[in-house]
């Protein structure tokens, strides 16, 4: 089975739980939600921002879409059917050898297994193998970072954004304190505070929680790699199939070690029937 890619609805669906919370807590509070939308507010946060992004992270403003639209998505793999394509090819190379395997790159849908194979049937010595899919993962992880530190700034930056958005409406508000009522004084301190309050809900609800959910699914993914390399590298040392089963059972979480059990024990009755 390839892996899937897709819209991760829990990634998303945080960030709209989190919002509704903080709005009808705003609500019972006696809050007007059109004193949020205020345009001076909005323009000092996320241009600030935006700006500061600009200078901290090495990517154009161009790829932020890309940045985005990959943070909101998710790769599943299956790794309890990877495992169990590895030990049919062990099997099958264990009767007819490595050779053999050409004949089942038709049947294999993950392109890092895929080429890890090929280089088995092709002969590549482990070490050349470990250097190539290595250098592959690396790169990946370097990618992922760069997505991961851009929310991470992201973060970091907003509330400062905020502070420096109050400390300019609390500057106007002081500047006018001649001609003010109380009232009007009041109401424009409030005002001042809504930079803050965006910026802090920025960076607590968007922003560092979308970055360590990247960091999380990179590791994943990474995990996920590791496992098809110590696969392939099994394939290529001779390893039985219930060595290889074993080898790569420590990849897996509690709840696909049993499945992974469970389905060894059907293949185990099937071929016993």
């Amino acid at each position: 089975m390839a892996a899937k890619r897709g819209f991760d609805p829990l990634s998303l669906g945080g960030i709209v739980f989190g919002l509704g919370a903080l709005g009808i807590g705003f609500a019972l509070e006696g809050g007007d939600f059109g004193a949020l939308l205020l345009p001076s507010p909005i323009i000092i946060i996320f241009g600030g921002t935006a700006g500061t992004l600009m200078t901290s992270v090495p990517v154009s403003p161009v790829a932020w879409g890309s940045i985005a639209g990959a943070s909101f998505t998710a790769v599943h793999h299956d790794s309890v059917e990877t495992i169990q394509t590895f030990v049919r090819l062990a099997e099958k190379a264990r009767r007819e050898g490595l050779l053999s395997l050409e004949s089942e790159m038709a049947n294999i849908h993950d392109h890092f297994m895929k080429e890890g194979i090929q280089e088995v049937v092709d002969g590549t010595p482990a070490e050349q193998i470990t250097d190539i899919f290595m250098v592959r993962i690396e790169s990946m992880e370097k990618r992922h970072h760069v997505g991961k530190e851009f929310w991470a700034q992201m973060g970091g930056f907003a509330p400062t954004m905020g502070i420096i958005g109050t400390v300019l409406g609390l500057t106007v508000v002081l500047g006018s304190l001649g001609g003010a009522d109380a009232a009007g004084l009041g109401h424009s301190i409030a005002v001042a505070f809504i930079a803050t309050l965006f910026g802090v809900a920025l960076a607590n609800l968007v922003a560092l929680p979308v970055a360590k959910r990247c960091q999380i699914k990179s590791e994943h993914e990474v995990e996920y790699l590791n496992m098809v390399v110590a696969g392939i590298l099994s394939i290529q040392a001779g390893d039985s199939p219930r060595l290889v089963r074993a080898k790569l059972n420590s990849y897996l979480n509690g709840t696909d070690q049993k499945r992974l059990a469970k389905a060894a024990e059907g293949g185990a009755a099937t071929a016993a029937a």
